[in-house]
This record gives structure tokens, sequence and C-alpha cells, in this order.
């Protein structure tokens, strides 16, 4: 049994909508509050306010503000738990400290549970139903499906989505055991250890002389002068700026999609190496004379959507009975490595061609990477490699408050027995 998730295109009626974009600032609202209320007792008292003191506080304040009531319990507490998920975030990872919410900026609003909303359909188009705001067609189609579990409403770039997690048996075409070496870059999206490319469809380029016409024209009607409130003409020509971004994002997701299927169709064993894309794709540091140059190595990484492309490859991999693999890339040095005699030398961006000094073995850069790579993941290989099903984060999920609330539950009823024996001896 999986997890997968499955987002519906919304066609709600004028009424719906305008009721929907109320919610929408309702939760806004929330939300900044939830924000102002720890931020507020931090500063003036010292107290750390939990998910728990904000929860229990809801029907309080549901009693003050009448008009969250139609909204239901449960969405409300998930949205006090994006507040938590907000300084879990700045508190482990140091993100940024959590900020106020705009509405342009506040998307929408989650059932964490099957409360308050069904899902009319069979995985292929259908109807949402939400209580308080009636039936909406819904129109997409899902590759495996199976039992709802929770539901986002999200408003982007002009239309309403639902995003909806599904509990089901993903089936997916197995191959035999064949193991292949990944190396992902810039000028091939992906070289692999048979000597194959994966071109670079190169999608925000193709766009990029649109965005900068359409950004342009924008800059002409917004008034420079800072608290000045934007003109309807530069919010009509943002909107262009970001359909054209939307319909870049849609075009590598498709593609994504398609060369992920293709991958796992071959292969049963796949290899990659472990990257910190959030490193490569830092901008350059202050003084620096190739900021132009970083700036657009940046872009044709972020491009290619290397961290999104290999989720894909590894849960489709696992869905059809594969393994998947990320070796370290400190202690393999895949680029620097000859995959024939394995002698070690560093290399420039510049080099694209491996010419080993020890061994006189020529291939392309990329290649012998994938090629050091398919070595690595063979010796793991012979020394009996099992799967490992990706663990749980202990991120404080909703599901996961559900099992303490459960497992403090039933510790209380146990002490409460205990005490009630003794209570009876001693009597």
């Amino acid at each position: 049994m999986a997890t997968k998730r499955v987002t519906y295109k919304l066609y709600p009626t004028k009424a719906q909508a305008d009721k929907m974009h109320y919610w929408r600032r309702l939760h806004k609202d929330l939300y900044n509050a939830c924000l102002a209320h720890r931020k507020n007792e931090w500063k003036r008292n010292g107290k750390n306010i939990t998910y728990f003191d904000q929860q229990n506080a809801l029907p309080e304040f549901k009693e003050q503000w009448f008009e969250y009531k139609e909204l239901g319990s449960h969405s409300l507490q998930a949205t006090v738990k994006r507040v938590d998920f907000a300084f879990n975030r700045f508190f482990k990872i140091k993100s940024g400290y959590p900020k106020f919410k705009s509405s342009r900026h506040y998307k929408g609003w989650t059932y964490p549970c099957k409360a308050g909303w069904k899902a009319l359909t069979n995985g292929k188009n259908g109807r949402l139903k939400i209580s308080n705001l009636g039936v909406i067609k819904m129109r997409g189609q899902a590759r495996d499906w199976g039992d709802p579990k929770t539901c986002t409403i999200m408003f982007k770039n002009g239309s309403w989505y639902a995003s909806i997690t599904v509990d089901c048996t993903p089936k997916r075409y197995q191959t035999d055991t064949v193991v292949i070496g990944l190396d992902f870059g810039v000028n091939a999206a992906i070289a692999d250890s048979k000597g194959d490319f994966v071109h670079n469809p190169r999608f925000l380029k193709q766009a990029q002389e649109k965005i900068k016409t359409e950004a342009k024209k924008a800059r002409r009607k917004r008034n420079p002068r800072r608290g000045v409130k934007a003109s309807s003409r530069w919010r009509k020509a943002a909107k262009k700026i970001g359909k054209i971004n939307s319909k870049v994002a849609r075009q590598r997701h498709n593609w994504q999609h398609q060369v992920s299927v293709e991958i796992v169709s071959r292969n049963s064993l796949i290899g990659t190496e472990e990257l910190n894309l959030k490193g490569m794709t830092k901008k350059a540091k202050k003084g620096s004379k190739r900021k132009r140059q970083k700036t657009g190595l940046n872009r044709s990484i972020l491009d290619v959507g290397i961290g999104e492309l290999k989720a894909m490859i590894k849960y489709k991999v696992t869905e059809a009975g594969g393994f998947y693999i990320e070796i370290p890339t400190r202690k393999v040095k895949p680029s620097q490595t000859c995959p024939k005699c394995y002698f070690q030398k560093k290399k420039t961006l510049s080099e694209r061609i491996h010419k080993c000094e020890k061994c006189g073995f020529t291939c392309d850069r990329d290649t012998a990477a994938a090629m050091v790579i398919e070595d690595y993941v063979r010796g793991l290989e012979r020394t009996s490699l099992s799967a490992e099903l990706p663990s749980s984060t202990d991120c404080g999920s909703m599901k996961q408050l559900g099992v303490m609330k459960r497992s403090y539950t039933q510790v209380s009823a146990v002490r409460r027995t205990c005490v009630v024996h003794s209570n009876e001896k001693l009597g």
C-alpha cells in the first residue's frame, strides 16, 4: 500500500468561487493570527506556544469569530499546523523566520481527514463535494486510485485545484534485473552508463524572450515609489508572466514523467550520486567577477529539475519492485575517477572529455561518471543488497499527531487504572 497524490482542476460556479475566495482569506487571517500569537508571547513573556496550545484555543476562537464555524474544525487545525511546520523548519534547517502571508501568496486550505469533503469519482474526472459549499465539477485522471485520505484546495494562476492523497496499490511494469548508473548534468540532462544521453529540452530558455518582453511591460506600468498600490494594468502584465512560467513548469513536469517512466521500464537497479542541489544553486559570492556566469549556471540546473526528476525515478522504480541507490559523491568521486583503472584526477567544468593518464581510456566525461556509479552499485549488489523502504520523518504531521494522541490516551488510561487499584488497596 502506498500514498499517492492526484491533482484535479476544479470548475466552481461564480457563487462557489466567491465563497472559496472568502474562505481562503479567512484561513490566511487565522494563519497570521497564530503566527502573531507565537511571536508576541515569546517577545513579551518568553513563553513558547505549541501547536496543541493553539489547537485547544480554536473552540473559544470560533465563539468570538462565528464566521469560522462553517469552515470545519479539521481544516482550521490544519491551518494552525502550517504555522507549526513553518517554525519547525526554521529551528531545524534554518530556512528563515516565518512571515505573515498576504491573500495573493496564500494558496488555500487543507482537509487532513475525510471530514468536510468527499470525492465523487473513480479516478477519472468526477465531482468534489465540500460541506457548506456544494458539489464542484472537477477534471483529471489518476493512474492508481484507492481510498481518498486528505484534500487540499488551491488557487493558482486564476484557477482552482484539488490535490487529493489516495492510499492505493500501485501497479507498474517490472523488468529483469538490469543495473544502470545515471549522471545528471546541464549539457545533457542524463547520461547513463551505456553511453546514451537524454536531451535537455531547456523549456525556460525557450520561453526566456517572452518572459523578458512581458517583464519589461510590467516594469513600465509599476510605480517605483514604495507604498503605492499597483495598477490594474500592472496586475494584468504580471499575470501574463505567471502564465508563461506555469506553462514552463507543466512542460518540465510532463517531460520528467516521460523520462522517468522510460528509465524505470528498462532497468530495475538504478544508481545515482548524492547531490547538494541547494549548495550547487547558491548565488555567487559578494564581490565575485563571475556573477552572470553563476546565475546562468543556476538557471540551467534548475531548468532540468534534477531533484524532482530523481524523486520520480525513485518512487517509480520502487513501485516496480526495483531498487534505487544514491552513492556518496565525496567518497566515490565519480567525475574524477576512471571507470577502467580507478585512477583519480581532478577536472575542471570545461573538461567535457575523460582521458585517463594511466590507462588511456577515453570517453565522455558524464558517461565515465555514470560507469563509475554502476560499478559501485554492482559492488553493493554482490554484498546481498536488500530493499529499504523510505522511513517516515518525524516532522509532526497530522497523522503523527494522531498517533501521539492515541498513545497519550492509552498511557493516561493505564495510569488512571493503576491509581484506582492503588486507592482500593489503601482503602
